[in-house]
């Protein structure tokens, strides 16, 4: 992990590879801020000239590279624009100061120098120092850098980004982790590890447990495989701490989509699927050191929705940790069945507020496309959600639940049909989170997160690199700050 700096000075007094400046948006020239006059003296008062010479007139997140003058105790400078001073809000800075540090991939020591809030510059530099390391048996010299120093960041804002950040990046690792390498007892070890590291109680469930506690979702889904399923509970109980919140996490290491198996084509891409129960054990074990006074219970449910002999067929009916029965129409819905279970354990608890995050439906991503989750749940908490995720970056939207759909959920054999009766596509999105909802008490106040889209980028951007993105880490820990 790349260590995070706090420092205070002048960006052209800094002893780094690269400065980083942050430039406003111009006519025709980019405007330098007041905090970069001394780096601009130091290119003859041209800097702006310079940088409009190579098109860059401040654009949010366009980037020059400049050899440095020799007069600077550097080799290059970047500068990376802000957009127009007036609009600038922190999500500009985080995808500002990530951009320059993925730039800046091979160098050893990097100094950043932006206007605004300093923890949003550190954060997005934190965030973009990110790079899974993968299995390549060689090194090919691009690593991020060892240093990054926050200029004007005091040293509570560069810890809590860092922290922030490592939760991101652990979250980021196991989604990008082949599935072979994360099967479901090796994912609940896994996660033990992080957990216990991190000053949190651990409870970890086997197949044996799982069939005396009536998990009936979890058993069906991971019986098809060779790999027993988990359900891992983390509990995190600061002193003095009265308020408590309840996170619950999808996690399954593979989906075939079982006897109602997948197309081949982007079927590599499931090892994913476990990205909601990652996320949400990433945001507890973040709010862990950072020392949020507040009780957290974390329920991720973990199996490998496989094809064998073992498999659970559509016609099941299958009975969930609460006692409802629920009718199986499709295998490959299989991620609402664990959900269930988990959901049904962690309201044992009776916390204050449940949410629960999923790479779910598809249909998340015909509805929403790649960088916008879809919320559901009760109007309060989903409007929290929204709220927060525009703070964070982390953007969601507010789906209804409509009648007609709602209906389309009855079962003529079971208390609930796990998907549409007659396999209906109509608003696939809801119909999971319409499912969801049987589970948990009108009083409880609840937000589901569909993050199929917004769990994996196609490419790199800002402060997000390609492959698992860890979102939405930073709005669980925000979210569960507000409840401090």
């Amino acid at each position: 992990m790349t260590d995070l700096i706090s420092a205070s000075g002048d960006i052209a007094a800094q002893s780094a590879d690269v400065l980083v400046i942050g430039v406003f948006a111009g006519e025709d020239a980019p405007v330098i801020p007041e905090s970069a006059a001394t780096l601009d003296a130091a290119f003859g008062g041209r800097l702006a000239q310079s940088l409009a010479a190579f098109d860059n007139t401040g654009k949010a997140s366009s980037l020059t590279r400049l050899p440095a003058p020799e007069s600077l105790d550097a080799k290059l400078v970047f500068a990376v624009g802000l957009g127009d001073a007036e609009d600038l809000d922190d999500e500009t800075l985080r995808r500002a100061a990530g951009t320059a540090i993925r730039s800046a991939f091979g160098k050893e020591t990097v100094a950043l120098a932006f206007e605004g809030d300093p923890e949003a510059t550190a954060t997005g530099a934190a965030l973009g120092a990110y790079k899974f390391e993968g299995y390549k048996t060689e090194d090919n010299g691009d690593g991020a850098p060892e240093t990054i120093t926050i200029l004007g960041a005091g040293e509570a804002a560069v810890t809590r980004a860092a922290i922030l950040a490592e939760g991101v990046a652990l979250t980021k690792d196991w989604a990008d982790t082949p599935a072979n390498l994360l099967r479901p007892p090796t994912f609940a070890i896994e996660i033990e590890r992080a957990a216990t590291a991190a000053g949190i109680e651990v409870e970890i469930l086997d197949g044996e447990a799982l069939s005396a506690g009536g998990y009936g979702g979890i058993l069906a889904v991971g019986g098809g495989s060779s790999a027993e399923p988990r359900l891992v509970r983390l509990s995190y109980r600061p002193e003095g701490a009265t308020g408590h919140v309840a996170l619950v996490g999808k996690g399954i290491t593979f989906d075939t989509g079982g006897i109602s198996i997948k197309p081949v084509a982007g079927m590599w891409d499931m090892k994913g699927d476990m990205a909601g129960a990652a996320a949400v054990v990433g945001a507890t074990i973040a709010a862990a050191k950072l020392e949020l006074e507040l009780n957290v219970t974390c329920t991720v449910a973990l199996a490998e929705n496989m094809v064998s002999g073992s498999s659970y067929r559509p016609s099941d009916v299958v009975t969930i940790r609460n006692g409802m029965t629920v009718e199986v129409l499709n295998t490959d819905a299989e991620g609402r069945l664990v959900l269930a279970d988990a959901m049904s354990r962690a309201l044992e608890d009776e916390p204050d507020a449940l949410y629960d995050v999923a790479t779910l439906t598809g249909g998340q991503v015909v509805a929403l496309g790649k960088r916008t989750f879809g919320l559901m749940g009760t109007d309060s908490e989903t409007e929290l959600v929204r709220r927060i995720g525009d703070q964070t970056g982390e953007r969601g939207w507010p789906m209804p639940f409509p009648e007609d759909i709602v209906k389309l959920m009855d079962s003529s054999i079971a208390d609930v049909a796990q998907c549409a009766t007659g396999l209906k596509r109509d608003a696939h999105m809801i119909q999971g989170g319409v499912f969801l909802s049987k589970f948990v008490p009108d009083e409880v106040p609840w937000a589901h997160l569909d993050i199929a889209g917004p769990a994996d980028s196609d490419s790199s951007y800002g402060y997000v690199s390609k492959g698992a993105s860890g979102v939405p880490v930073r709005t669980l820990v925000a979210l569960l700050e507000e409840y401090q």
